[in-house]
């Protein structure tokens, strides 16, 4: 009913029209939550996705940009209304955010052939065709940099079996779904609980905390009472320190698994040992601090915003990098040869290259591969684990990081298969 409220919005045609001193950069919007609900990640992913645009601007990467930023505080109808208005500047591509705006949206940046590359990690965006699944709808204009909410999943259970099996538990492990009853957790909620079901687990209900920080011991207590031995954690950071907090305080013994956007560096802080041990998928084949060869990179579009260098960049930053660099370059083949940048050709500029990695981004940027029929970006999923050894209430996270009080550890990376049935889903 949401979606179609907020569709219904779009339903007039739209007049386009380019104000003249725009017209020497092609126009792009950035859709970013600074203030809402899900700014926790919001914050550094939209600080990457504008330090990317900036330096390559200044570094003549790519067509010139015009960047039409606008913070919708995670309120769908606001991004609606901004669409609006960036159609009538007749926007080429839009860097989006929200689960629930981005699907909204789906049927007219079709229309309008904009591609619009989302935050938002749904698999329901993936198939462009939109023949997969019954009540699918065709996307073939959406794009978004790493693997989906449902893959990542998939991925984790995938892992969580093998660790049930190495530590040499008897039956079968219960797996039980977390998160606010909302598009974005629910994404993935369908597909993660059945494979669940095919990989042996007992699935047990769900358990339903908001995407506001609050009091969640009830939520552990039920998590303990159904004796869960593998939780997914569905909401944003913010929450989900709520959740690992008050688990802690009951005493609730549970290998936690997060989603994308549930876990990081300041995440970690902010939770302190209750973080200890949480499972979760990152984007990048390597985070900050760590040696590759796209770092140098990273580290100078940094400075667009840190003059300095010295911030310590999270995970959600590099990952707004690499979804950035990605539209550039689609941008960049959409121009070549004096070619317009129009939105198919945009479109066609993310099927040009294979294991696309953008340039001088090896190392860090994970390798991309989209189809005109696919548009899962990834089937390759790292897995790390959130270390914390001590003290995190003193020292910043630059601090705690390079002391060593916090680290980001490597578990493994789980290639899926591209398995037709779970195009979509």
């Amino acid at each position: 009913m949401k979606k179609t409220m907020l569709a219904a919005a779009l339903l007039a045609p739209l007049a386009l029209t380019l104000p003249a001193a725009a017209q020497t950069r092609t126009p792009v919007g950035h859709l970013m939550d600074n203030s809402g609900p899900t700014s926790d990640v919001g914050v550094p992913y939209g600080q990457g996705v504008a330090d990317a645009l900036a330096w390559a601007n200044a570094n003549n990467r790519g067509r010139p940009t015009q960047v039409l930023s606008f913070d919708y505080g995670y309120q769908a109808p606001r991004a609606v209304s901004q669409y609006q208005a960036w159609s009538r500047d007749r926007v080429q591509a839009i860097q989006g955010w929200g689960t629930v705006d981005t699907e909204a949206l789906v049927r007219f940046v079709t229309r309008d052939r904009i591609p619009y590359i989302s935050g938002s990690y749904s698999a329901a965006l993936t198939d462009p065709a939109g023949r997969a699944r019954p009540g699918v709808e065709a996307a073939p204009f959406n794009f978004f940099y790493g693997p989906s909410y449902s893959d990542a999943l998939r991925a984790m259970l995938l892992w969580a079996r093998d660790d049930w099996r190495t530590r040499g538990q008897a039956g079968a492990p219960r797996y039980v779904h977390m998160g606010a009853n909302h598009p974005y957790p629910n994404s993935p909620k369908e597909a993660g609980e059945t494979l669940a079901r095919e990989l042996g687990f007992e699935v047990l209900p769900a358990i339903q905390f908001a995407l506001t920080p609050g009091d969640y011991t009830a939520q552990c207590l039920t998590l303990r009472s159904g004796g869960a031995h593998y939780a997914y954690l569905g909401n944003t950071a913010g929450s989900n320190i709520s959740v690992l907090r008050a688990c802690q305080t009951a005493g609730v013994q549970v290998q936690f698994l997060g989603n994308v956007w549930g876990m990081d560096e300041n995440a970690m802080k902010a939770a302190g040992a209750a973080a200890n041990g949480v499972v979760f998928p990152v984007r990048t084949s390597a985070v900050w601090g760590q040696q590759a060869p796209g770092m140098a990179l990273a580290q100078a579009i940094s400075r667009i915003s840190d003059q300095a260098g010295t911030a310590y960049r999270p995970v959600h930053y590099l990952a707004g990098v690499c979804a950035a660099m990605l539209m550039v370059e689609a941008m960049e083949t959409a121009g070549a040869n004096n070619g317009a940048t129009t939105g198919e050709r945009i479109r066609d500029g993310f099927y040009a290259r294979q294991n696309w990695v953008p340039r001088g981004f090896d190392g860090l940027c994970a390798a991309s591969n989209f189809t005109a029929t696919d548009h899962r970006g990834t089937m390759a999923v790292p897995l790390y684990r959130a270390r914390v050894t001590g003290d995190t209430t003193q020292g910043s996270v630059t601090e705690l990081m390079a002391a060593g009080t916090m680290r980001l550890e490597v578990v493994t990376t789980i290639n899926l298969d591209r398995r037709a049935d779970w195009l979509g889903w």
